[in-house]
């Protein structure tokens, strides 16, 4: 599994307050999946946090940096910083909540319907139910989520 260590500044995009650390697309094919990789970055041996790569459009790659870990590494733009990135070893890149892990063991068909979706779409059902704190909610917006994929796909 190979990892990347670099030094480089935080940049920024224009007009956008989104920041970025870019990786050039020689060490992204270097990974098992190119550019579907699921990464872990570390940030000044401090931060760590799972991520993805995006196009930059000059034929590399970039990591999204949050202001808020910026802050706890008391950076800003233009700083310099040192990341290492390595292949996550979680394929989805985020862990699977309590109450959807019992819903896949339990139900064959909400299973296969989960199988079949994408890494991403994955993610996305986990990110849009992970912090629900009523059980019965979060199995609702599970069920209609992957109710809502099987009639897409139809």
């Amino acid at each position: 599994m190979p990892n990347f260590l670099s030094k480089q500044p935080v940049r920024r995009f224009d007009n956008s307050q989104y920041h970025y650390l870019e990786i050039d697309r020689e060490t992204v094919a270097a990974f098992g999946s190119a550019r579907a990789t699921r990464l872990i970055c570390v940030i000044e041996n401090q931060v760590s946090f799972p991520c993805g790569l995006n196009h930059l459009g000059n034929g590399n790659f970039f990591i999204i940096v949050s202001k808020a870990r910026l802050k706890e590494l008391n950076k800003t733009t233009g700083d310099t910083v040192q990341f290492e990135i390595f292949e996550d070893p979680n394929p989805l890149g985020v862990e699977i909540p309590e109450v959807l892990q019992i819903l896949l063991a339990d139900d064959k068909e909400v299973r296969a319907t989960f199988d079949k979706l994408t890494d991403g779409k994955k993610r996305s059902l986990i990110y849009s139910t992970k912090n629900i704190k009523d059980i019965d909610l979060q199995v609702r917006k599970i069920l209609t989520f992957l109710a809502e994929q099987n009639l897409q796909k139809r």
